[in-house]
């Protein structure tokens, strides 16, 4: 499909309306940058006006079905450029190369005195992102194929470090490539729940200087995490995402979501909240209160047994809850959207929650559900914002955290330890 420069240019603003309208402040370098960048080109499989869709896309996946590379929402790139405060003439790592239209954005962001390296595990994805990045004219960005968990050292050492994939520890390698009054921004899993974050050394320990909310692919390799995503495989391509390595019969939850008999108890929590809210607070508080917490989702092409999920992205519906080996339960909408597996025009309005009980243990794992909900309200509802994320690196010489239990939860990481704490 072909499309003339001007209107291209459109499709380009057009998307940007779309970033800087969805709610956080986006800065004028960063939406200068997508203006110049043209994304279309690193989706040359796409017609443009698919290619400019404020949407993450996914471009390879696995044997499963699951994704395994995409080119992210520009709404949480601009967001996480943002957090990590490129400015020209600044050495810039990147850990997941995608299909190399961020690392297009960050070399417009260091100019012509600055360097950019991206590095990615798969081989396909670091030639064809090399390829992108040479026909959108940004070809000095070095691309390199490897484990980005050891970095690139002979780039070292970098004024600013991102990754682009879900991570659940700091690789050394990094911290060590990571020159002095440098920031690392990273979407960090919190036990399943990820935010990006930027993080800065304060002479004690890692210290986030901002936290937002974002969903990305998990980092394969040597750092990959304990989180595990099982998948049913079939057209309904239901996925259960479960924190530290838990293991459960997908396909039993496939089976009692799929019940015509429904769930074994419904609990009304009276509170009321919107996707936005649910993705950005009561996500992370459920990780961080509740070892059982679980994401599950299904494809929204088919009919499903979520129906009443209050979320909806990348055209699939989702949800969180609790997942015991003898039932399950999961929050939900009080009835479906007017348009099965279709997103709402426009903001969603608030909804109150509900929580449906599967299984024999379903009118128990409700209720525990719907009281963790109700304890986020009286808590005022915390959001990403309201967090403080401190990371201390293990090992000989380096400080741990204070004596005696810190304030907050404690995240144990082969290389780090994480504190996270309610503000």
């Amino acid at each position: 499909m072909t499309v003339a420069g001007g209107d291209l240019a459109r499709l380009r603003d057009r998307m940007v309306t779309s970033v800087t309208a969805s709610g956080r402040p986006v800065s004028d370098a960063v939406t200068a940058a997508m203006r110049a960048v043209p994304r279309h080109l690193f989706l040359p499989d796409l017609p443009p006006p698919m290619a400019y869709r404020n949407e993450a896309i996914v471009t390879r996946r696995a044997a499963d079905g699951q994704p395994t590379s995409s080119s992210s929402q520009p709404t949480i790139m601009a967001y996480m450029l943002d957090q990590l405060g490129v400015t020209a003439g600044q050495r810039v790592l990147e850990i997941g190369a995608g299909t190399g239209y961020n690392a297009a954005l960050l070399q417009h962001l260091v100019g012509a005195g600055g360097r950019v390296v991206t590095v990615d595990l798969d081989a396909d994805v670091a030639r064809e992102a090399a390829a992108h990045l040479a026909a959108a004219g940004y070809p000095e960005v070095i691309v390199v194929q490897a484990d980005g968990a050891a970095g690139w050292p002979d780039g070292a050492p970098y004024d600013r470090i991102i990754a682009t994939v879900g991570v659940s520890d700091l690789a050394p390698a990094w911290l060590d490539q990571l020159a002095p009054g440098g920031r690392i921004v990273v979407p960090l899993d919190l036990r399943g729940s990820q935010r990006s974050v930027a993080l800065e050394w304060d002479g004690a320990c890692w210290q986030s200087r901002s936290v937002v909310p974002c969903g990305f692919m998990r980092m394969r390799g040597t750092l990959a995490g304990p989180e595990r995503t099982l998948v049913t495989g079939d057209s309904q391509e239901l996925a259960l995402t479960l924190p530290g390595g838990r293991d459960l019969d997908v396909t039993a939850v496939a089976r009692a979501l799929a019940d015509p008999a429904g769930p074994a108890a419904e609990r009304a929590t009276r509170v009321a909240a919107g996707p936005a809210q649910l993705f950005d607070g009561l996500g992370l508080w459920l990780a961080l209160n509740e070892p059982r917490w679980g994401m599950v989702s299904e494809s929204a092409r088919v009919p499903g047994g979520l129906a009443r999920a209050p979320l909806f992205a990348m055209d699939r519906r989702m949800t969180a809850g609790v997942f015991d080996t003898a039932g399950f339960a999961i929050l939900a909408r009080p009835s479906p959207p007017s348009e099965p597996g279709s997103p709402e025009p426009g903001p969603v309005p608030a909804f109150e929650l509900s929580v449906l009980g599967y299984g024999p243990a379903g009118p128990d794992l409700a209720a525990g559900l719907a009281a963790q909900v109700q304890a986020w309200d009286a808590a005022g509802r915390p959001g990403a914002g309201h967090f403080l994320i401190s990371a201390y690196p293990a090992g000989p010489g380096t400080p741990g955290p204070p004596g005696g239990r810190p304030a907050g939860a404690v995240i144990e990481r082969p290389h780090t330890t994480f504190v996270v704490r309610a503000t």
